[in-house]
C-alpha cells in the first residue's frame, strides 16, 4: 500500500476561476523522500497543502497510509515544515516540540521523554530552555523538525523548510535531515526550488510544469546512501543535475531565471 496516493487530481481556485493543478497521478511509497520541483506558481505548495488535506481538491481522490485525506489529518498521519519555523517565542524549544503531544492529550512524563529524545534526534541537546529568538535561523528550522516529528508520523510534508537559510547553513541541515529520515525511517514529500537540494536528498525527483502543474516526469535519484558533502562532487550528481534541469527546460522554466540559477549551485 502507498503512503500517498493521488489519482486525477485537478485543484482550481474560484477566486480568479485559477486552475493550480491538473490531472496529478502520483504514487509514493513508504521510505521514500520524494522532491517537488518545478516554476514559481507550478502549483507544488499546493498539490503539498492537497495531501495535508489543508485545501480540497475540486477533482480526483487523495489518499495517506489507505484513508482518504481528511481522516489521515484527524488521525494525526503526518506533520509538516513550513518555509518559516512558526515557532512561538513566549514558548521554550522544549515547549514548542511539546506543543503537538499537549494537544493530543499525552501525560507530562511521556511528553517530557519524548521531548528529550527529539532534541537530541535535530541535535540540540541543551538547548531546550531557550526561547526560538535566542537561536540561528537554522537551530530554529531543526526545532520545527522536531515538533513536527514529535507524535511519530508517518508522513512528513516539508514545504521550502531550508529556502531562507544561506547555502551553507543549508547544506548542512540537508545533511542532519537525511540522517533524521533514515533513524525515524518516515517518507518524505518535499517542496524545493532548488534542482542540487532535490536531487542530494531525494530518491525521486518529481518535476512539475508551469501553471495548471501537471507531472512532466520523475527522476529516480540512484546516489548511494549515506550522502554526504563529496556526493555532490560525484559524476552521477551532476548527470542527475542535468536530467532534472532538461526535464523543466522542457516544460518551459528556462523562463524562470530561479530555478536555472539554483541548478548550477
Amino acid at each position: 500500500m502507498s503512503v500517498v496516493e493521488i489519482s486525477g487530481l485537478t485543484k482550481t481556485f474560484t477566486k480568479g476561476n485559477v486552475t493550480a493543478l491538473q490531472g496529478i497521478d502520483l504514487q509514493i511509497e513508504a521510505g521514500e523522500f520524494v522532491s517537488l520541483i518545478g516554476p514559481s506558481g507550478c502549483g507544488k505548495s499546493t498539490l503539498l497543502r492537497v495531501i495535508a488535506d489543508l485545501t480540497p481538491p475540486t477533482e480526483g481522490t487523495v489518499s495517506v497510509n489507505g484513508k482518504p485525506a481528511p481522516k489521515a489529518r484527524a488521525d494525526h498521519d503526518y506533520g509538516m515544515v513550513f518555509q518559516d519555523s512558526v515557532l512561538f517565542d513566549w514558548r521554550t524549544v522544549a515547549k514548542n516540540v511539546a506543543l503537538p503531544l499537549e494537544m493530543l492529550g499525552r501525560d507530562r512524563a511521556r511528553r517530557k521523554e519524548r521531548v528529550e529524545e527529539m532534541l537530541k534526534l535535530v541535535e540540540l541537546q541543551g538547548f531546550g530552555d531557550h526561547h526560538p529568538w535566542q537561536l540561528s535561523g537554522g537551530m530554529q528550522m531543526r526545532v520545527a523538525i522536531a515538533r513536527a516529528l514529535a507524535f511519530e508520523p508517518s508522513l512528513l510534508l516539508m514545504d521550502e523548510p531550508f529556502g531562507a537559510l544561506d547555502e551553507m547553513t543549508r547544506e548542512r541541515l540537508n545533511i542532519e535531515l537525511l540522517e533524521i529520515w533514515r533513524r525515524t525511517q518516515s517518507t518524505v514529500v518535499f517542496v524545493t526550488h532548488s534542482i542540487s537540494e532535490a536531487v542530494f536528498l531525494s530518491t525521486r525527483v518529481v518535476v512539475m510544469s508551469p501553471r495548471p502543474g501537471r507531472i512532466a516526469g520523475i527522476v529516480d535519484v540512484d546516489l548511494p546512501q549515506p550522502r554526504t558533502t563529496s556526493t555532490r562532487e560525484e559524476p552521477r550528481f551532476f548527470e542527475l543535475v542535468t536530467e532534472v534541469r532538461e526535464l523543466l527546460r522542457g516544460v518551459g522554466a528556462d523562463q524562470h531565471g530561479s530555478v536555472l540559477a539554483e541548478a548550477a549551485e
